[in-house]
């Protein structure tokens, strides 16, 4: 698949450049980490800390998109999105966390502190990154 499928499928779309949903979106994201850093990562808070680390990634990937010009509204087409940029490995791991996410919100899984302070780490250096190399001048 590409991203332009999901254009195609609607499930995205071109638009108009928005700064400040890309600004709001950063402000989202940066809020759920700070909240969620909180609390310590254990048994009981591993599943509630990974889903909204990933959805503080996802509101990352949004603002990227928000500021080239894209309204996506679909998680799966923010990993082909990532790909268009040339951020395959990062693809990888989102759709990764996107799945490990379905499994707790929608199936009831657990997941392992361990796992959750490994992935913890991979997203909080990820989320750097894509600001770094995309938000950067949004301020």
């Amino acid at each position: 698949m590409r991203f332009q499928d999901f254009i195609d499928q609607q499930k995205a779309r071109k638009a108009t450049t928005d700064i400040q949903l890309a600004k709001s979106l950063i402000g989202m994201s940066d809020n759920h980490i700070e909240a969620i850093k909180k609390l310590a990562i254990d048994e009981i808070t591993a599943s509630t800390i990974m889903a909204t680390y990933y959805e503080a990634l996802r509101e990352i990937i949004e603002a990227i998109a928000a500021k080239k010009g894209y309204k996506i509204y679909s998680h799966d087409a923010l990993t082909y999105f990532l790909k268009e940029l040339g951020k395959d490995l990062i693809a990888d791991k989102f759709d990764r966390f996107r799945k490990i996410r379905n499994g707790i919100n929608y199936y009831g899984k657990r997941i392992s502190k361990e796992s959750t302070e490994s992935n913890v780490k991979d997203i909080e250096r990820i989320i750097a990154e894509l600001k770094q190399k995309f938000l950067s001048d949004v301020k």
